[in-house]
């Protein structure tokens, strides 16, 4: 595994790994906590990964846990990423809420659960219509002087926000959803990054399993499933969709590599400030990720599926209409 440097010159692998299916949003887990925590441990002891994507919001709270028990041993090997931003009551989102006073008493709570003395990358979760980002900015900024926080991170925000965060503290990280079937980023923010010196991180670099090539139309997710609200994923866009990935997996078949490593190799060949954090919750799926960092992509190949989505065409909004509300701020 070799490393990639975001913003500010924070280095972390080059494929990371998001842990919030492990506590939330795709049903019940195939394994108990403990298994959890040893998915955790492999990739960092066998597949050599260094950052690790979690959130106050995931369970809510119970993901930061599982996070800082499982890192705890290596604590100085990696890099921990969480966020802050909702509105928690009761258990449930209710709707944002970027206060400094709120952000405070999450990076409080989140230190502790995450069993550290600082968070390296604390991310805004979802832009706040209601607070400035410039107080955002200013907040964050204030925890990295006290040593509760080393870099400062934003999620799915727009270009003209991320410019007037990084006016007032330099952002190291933008996160938001980027993959071979969804492209938002591409016209503004991707380039805002590379201007302004701040790293990249895909969320679902895979599609939430699509890319992988094992989600066919006749797929019964389980209860709690967060595909089952999604559009895209209604088996009539499946089956619509399904196109985009055999193209893929011919490739893949044509490299010895499987449809999932050739997805990420082309978000590692588009930047070398990109660093994607697909999620899984088995050690057989980590390898295979971290093994992405093996497939090399031709430029013929990566312009081949610069061009995969809109000359094959994608079916359905990757969001509801309330949660793409909250996109591109």
């Amino acid at each position: 595994m070799h490393t990639r440097t975001l913003g500010q010159g924070l280095q972390v692998s080059a494929i990371g790994l998001g842990c919030m299916g492990m506590s939330m949003g795709y049903g019940p887990n195939p394994g108990d906590r403990d298994d959890m925590i040893g998915v955790i441990r492999h990739s960092v002891d066998e597949a050599g990964i260094t950052f690790f994507d979690t959130a106050e919001v995931y369970g809510p709270y119970v993901n930061e846990e599982l996070v800082g028990e499982a890192l705890e041993p290596v604590r100085d090997q990696v890099v921990i990423a969480t966020k802050f931003g909702w509105n928690i009551v009761e258990g449930k989102m209710a709707g944002t809420n970027s206060r400094p006073e709120q952000i405070k008493r999450v990076a409080d709570a989140s230190l502790k659960r995450l069993r550290t003395d600082v968070i390296d990358l604390f991310y805004q979760h979802r832009v706040d219509p209601d607070v400035p980002i410039e107080d955002v900015a200013g907040t964050v900024a204030e925890l990295v002087a006290q040593g509760k926080v080393r870099y400062f991170g934003l999620s799915e925000a727009g270009a003209d926000t991320i410019r007037r965060a990084h006016a007032v503290f330099p952002v190291t990280a933008v996160q938001s959803e980027y993959s071979l079937w969804t492209r938002d980023p591409e016209p503004e923010v991707l380039p805002a990054c590379a201007e302004l010196g701040i790293g990249f991180v895909p969320f679902s670099p895979l599609g939430k399993g699509f890319l992988t090539g094992t989600v066919a139309a006749s797929t019964e997710f389980g209860a709690g499933d967060i595909r089952t609200t999604l559009p895209r994923f209604t088996a009539e866009n499946i089956g619509a969709n399904q196109a985009l990935v055999n193209q893929v997996r011919t490739l893949a078949d044509a490299k010895g590599a499987t449809p999932g490593q050739v997805a990420l190799a082309w978000l590692l060949a588009k930047a070398p400030w990109i660093v994607s954090i697909p999620g899984t919750r088995r050690r057989d799926r980590v390898d295979e990720n971290a093994g992405a960092t093996a497939v090399a992509l031709s430029a013929d190949e990566v312009a081949d599926l610069d061009a995969l989505a809109s000359r094959v065409g994608v079916q359905g909004d990757r969001y509801t209409p309330a949660m793409m509300a909250m996109v591109g701020l």
